[in-house]
C-alpha cells in the first residue's frame, strides 16, 4: 500500500514491509482476513457454551491441561475475598499474560518491538488462533499509535515460542507493564491513555494467541538479515577497494571460471567484484610498472612539482644472471622488481573472496528463505480449524508444535557461524595492507615515517583483530543447548531467540570491521595511485637519467651500462605512454565518499574521529549509496 501503510492479511507480509513497519510505517488489516478471524472466535465461543474441554480455552495450560475450568474462582468463596470480576475463562487468559511477563535485561530496540507487533498481528490474521476482531484491532491501534511496549531482551527459550517477551507486548494492551511513548518510558496504562487507547479485557484463548509464537526471534532475525544483506554488499565493496589498492589480479573472478563451480553466492560475489572493479587500470597492471615505496629524503626529488611528494619510489633491477629459466617471462615483463611480486596469483584473502563471501551469502540466503516462510505462518497453539468437518471438537482444535523455533534457530546458527568468517577475511586483507612484508610495496602501516616517529594504521588492525576474536567467541550455536521447561512438558526447546539476538548484535560489529578495512584501503589506494602516477609523471619528463636514479642494483656499479640503460628506457617509455592510473569507477565513487568525511593521513594524528566516521559511513549506508546500491 502507499502512504506509508502496510496492508496485513496473514499471507503476504514481506521482509521489506516488516522493515518498513519496524521503522515507523503504519498497518491496516485486510477485511477479508478479519472475517476469518471472526469466524474462529465465534467457533470457540460456541464450543465454550457447549462446555467442550479445549486446551488453553476451557482447561489450564501446560502441566495444568487436565484441569477443567469451573463456574467461578473457588477463592471467591473465602471470607473477605474480593472477586476480580472476571470469569474463570477470562482469568485464565489474563493470568497467562501477567505471570509470563518476566523478562530481564535492557529493553529491546523500538524497531524490534514494532516488528514483533507486526508479526503477531499478521499471524493472527490467518484466522486459526481464536482471537476476536476487536482485540486484534486494538493491537494494531497500539502499533499505529506509536506505543512501544518495554520488552526486556532476556527470557525466551524459543518454544512455546517467545512466551515471556510476547507477554510483555500483551500486558501493555491490558493496561499493565511499561511502554515508551513519544520518547518517554511510562507505565502501560499511562501510555494507553496518552495515546487515546483503552485497555483490553481478554476472552477465550486470547492470551495464548497473543503470547504463543515466534515473533521475537522472527523479528530480531529478520531485521538482522536485512542489515546483513547490506553488509554483504559492503564486504564486496571493501574487498574491491583492497584489490585496487593491491593492484590485484582479476582472473580469479572471471565468469567462466565460476561457471565451473556455480554456487549461487560465489557466482554472485564474483560478478559483484567485476562490476565494482570495472574500468580499473590498477587491477592487472604489469608487475614491472608498480614501484616500491621508499622513505622520503630531501634529495628524493629534483623538480619543484615533485618536491611536493612525501614519499620516494624505486625498483630493483634483475641482473641477467638471475633470469635463467625465466627468459620468456622477462620477454613479456621487464626485468624490474617493484611493489608487485612477480607471481600470477594473489593471496587467499584476495583470490578466494568469491568462495568465502559467496558461502556467507548462501548461508544468509537460506536463512532468508526460512524467515520468509515464517513471516506468514501460524505459530501459536492450539490451532483452530472452524471450517473442518469433524465429529469431535478435538479434531477442530489441534495441539501441535508450530511455536517451536528450531527452523529459525538452526538458520540463525549457520548465519552466526558465517559472520566471523566474513569479518576474519576482511581483517586479513586489512592486515596485508599495513604489513610491509605483504603489502606489495606500500609503506609499513601506510605512513611515510621517515623520522621513525609515526604509527599510521598500525593499531587500526589491532581493533579489527579484537572484534574478530569477539565475534568468533560469540558464534557458538545456542540451538544445540536445550534446557527443558514447564515441568518437563516442554522438554525440548530451540533457544532460537538467543540465537537471533546474538546475530543482530554481531551484524553491527561486523560492520565495524568492514569500516576499518574500508578506512585502511582508502589510505592504501591513495598511496598506490600517488606512487604509480608519480612514476608515470617522472617517465613523461623524457629523462631516462631521472628514472635511472630510482633503480637499484645497477650492473657492476655502472649505471651507464648500455644494456641496463636500454632496459630502463623501455620501462620509461611504457610508463610514459600509459594513461593516468585509476581504480574501478564504483571503487572511486566509494573512495570519494570516504574522503569527503575523512582526509588522507599524511602524518600521524588522532584517529578516533576518523574511525567513528568510517563506522558511520558503513552503518548509515552512505558508501553503498555512493555506488548506486
Amino acid at each position: 500500500m502507499g502512504d506509508g501503510i502496510v496492508l496485513l492479511d496473514g499471507r503476504s507480509l514481506t521482509r521489506d514491509q516488516l522493515v518498513a513497519v519496524a521503522n515507523g510505517a503504519a498497518v491496516r488489516l485486510d477485511p477479508e482476513a478479519l472475517r476469518a478471524v471472526a469466524r474462529a472466535a465465534h467457533f470457540l465461543a460456541e464450543q465454550v457454551r457447549r462446555e467442550e474441554p479445549i486446551y488453553g480455552v476451557s482447561t489450564g495450560f501446560g502441566s495444568n491441561a487436565d484441569k477443567l475450568l469451573g463456574a467461578h474462582p473457588l477463592r471467591d468463596e473465602l471470607p473477605g475475598a474480593e472477586p476480580s470480576g472476571r470469569s474463570l475463562h477470562e482469568e485464565l487468559q489474563h493470568n497467562l499474560i501477567v505471570t509470563h511477563a518476566v523478562c530481564v535485561g535492557p529493553p529491546l530496540p523500538a524497531d524490534v518491538v514494532r516488528a514483533m507487533l507486526c508479526i503477531r498481528i499478521n499471524t493472527l490474521l490467518r484466522g486459526h488462533s481464536g482471537i476476536r476482531v476487536q482485540t486484534l484491532e486494538a493491537l494494531a491501534a497500539l502499533l499505529n499509535a506509536g506505543v512501544v511496549p518495554v520488552v526486556p531482551e532476556l527470557g525466551s527459550v524459543g518454544a512455546s515460542g517467545d512466551l515471556a517477551p510476547l507477554s510483555h507486548l500483551a500486558i501493555v494492551l491490558l493496561g499493565g507493564g511499561e511502554a515508551f511513548y513519544q520518547g518517554r518510558r511510562m507505565p502501560g496504562a499511562e501510555a494507553l491513555a496518552a495515546a487515546g487507547l483503552a485497555p483490553v479485557r481478554l476472552s477465550y484463548k486470547e492470551g495464548l494467541a497473543l503470547n504463543n509464537g515466534t515473533a521475537q526471534m522472527l523479528a530480531t532475525g529478520a531485521l538482522a538479515l536485512h542489515r546483513l544483506e547490506r553488509m554483504l554488499d559492503t564486504a564486496d565493496l571493501a574487498a574491491a577497494m583492497t584489490i585496487d589498492a593491491f593492484a590485484g589480479r582479476l582472473g580469479a573472478f572471471a565468469e567462466d571460471v565460476h561457471a565451473l563451480r556455480p554456487h549461487p553466492g560465489q557466482v554472485q560475489t564474483a560478478a559483484r567484484l567485476r562490476e565494482l572493479l570495472e574500468g580499473s587500470t590498477l587491477a592487472d597492471i604489469p608487475y614491472h610498472l608498480v614501484p616500491l615505496f621508499r622513505p622520503w629524503l630531501p634529495a628524493s626529488w629534483d623538480t619543484p612539482g615533485s618536491r611536493q611528494l612525501s614519499f620516494d619510489i624505486g625498483w630493483n633491477w634483475v641482473p641477467s644472471d638471475q633470469r635463467h629459466g625465466r627468459e620468456k617471462f622477462y620477454t613479456r615483463f621487464k626485468p624490474f622488481r617493484g611493489g608487485k611480486k612477480h607471481q600470477p596469483q594473489d593471496s587467499y584473502s584476495l583470490r578466494c573472496i568469491p568462495q568465502v563471501h559467496g558461502a556467507v551469502r548462501d548461508a544468509v540466503a537460506h536463512a532468508a528463505r526460512v524467515f520468509d516462510v515464517e513471516l506468514n505462518a501460524v505459530t501459536d497453539n492450539p490451532l483452530v480449524f472452524p471450517d473442518r468437518e469433524a465429529e469431535h471438537v478435538e479434531q477442530q482444535v489441534i495441539s501441535a508444535g508450530h511455536f517451536h523455533g528450531m527452523p529459525l534457530a538452526l538458520a540463525m546458527s549457520a548465519v552466526k557461524a558465517a559472520i566471523p568468517v566474513l569479518a576474519s577475511i576482511s581483517e586479513r586483507r586489512l592486515n596485508k595492507l599495513v604489513d610491509p612484508a605483504t603489502s606489495d610495496g606500500l609503506p609499513g602501516f601506510l605512513i611515510g615515517n621517515e623520522d621513525g616517529t609515526e604509527s599510521g594504521f598500525m593499531i587500526v588492525q589491532y581493533t579489527a583483530a579484537a572484534i574478530v576474536n569477539d565475534l568468533a567467541t560469540r558464534a557458538h550455536p545456542a540451538s544445540v543447548y536445550s534446557i527443558p521447561t514447564s515441568a518437563n512438558a516442554e522438554d525440548h526447546v530451540s533457544m532460537g531467540t538467543n540465537e537471533a539476538r546474538h546475530v543482530l548484535s554481531m551484524v553491527d560489529d561486523l560492520g565495524k570491521v568492514l569500516a576499518l578495512e574500508l578506512y585502511t584501503a582508502a589510505q592504501a589506494l591513495d598511496l598506490r595511485l600517488d606512487m604509480i602516477n608519480a612514476a608515470r609523471d617522472l617517465a613523461r619528463r623524457g629523462d631516462v637519467q631521472a628514472l635511472l636514479r630510482k633503480v637499484h642494483g645497477v650492473p657492476e656499479g655502472d649505471p651507464r651500462h648500455p644494456a641496463f640503460v636500454a632496459e630502463v628506457e623501455a620501462l620509461r617509455q611504457e610508463l610514459a605512454q600509459a594513461e593516468p592510473f585509476h581504480p574501478g569507477r564504483r571503487v572511486a565513487a566509494a573512495h570519494a565518499a570516504i574522503r569527503r568525511r575523512i582526509p588522507f593521513l599524511d602524518r600521524d594524528r588522532a584517529l578516533d574521529a576518523d574511525v567513528a566516521a568510517a563506522v558511520e559511513l558503513v552503518a548509515d549506508g552512505t558508501l553503498l549509496e555512493a555506488i548506486g546500491r
